[in-house]
């Protein structure tokens, strides 16, 4: 997955993420700000999993959620054509 797309489309990812794993705070999400390896981070420091895991976990959920991420990286892509014209 392009975490470009995600850091662009953070408030639509953050609640996702929030779904995934509600432990995470909102100081949390203001920290991993897009950021794969902060998200891996943050998700050890509040469920206690080794990196290995909460890699693997982040590896799962982008699975499951490209679709999403790729749909808003379109529709902007769109609207970008659309503004410049």
């Amino acid at each position: 997955m392009n975490w470009d797309r995600i850091e662009g489309n953070w408030i639509l990812a953050k609640a996702k993420i929030k779904e995934q794993w509600g432990k995470l705070t909102d100081e949390h999400l203001d920290k991993i700000s897009g950021k794969r390896d902060q998200l891996i981070g943050g998700i050890q420091e509040c469920y206690g999993c080794h990196k290995d895991e909460a890699d693997r976990q982040v590896k799962d959920w982008e699975e499951r959620n490209h679709d999403v991420f790729a749909e808003t990286a379109a529709a902007v892509k769109k609207y970008v054509g659309i503004a410049r014209q």
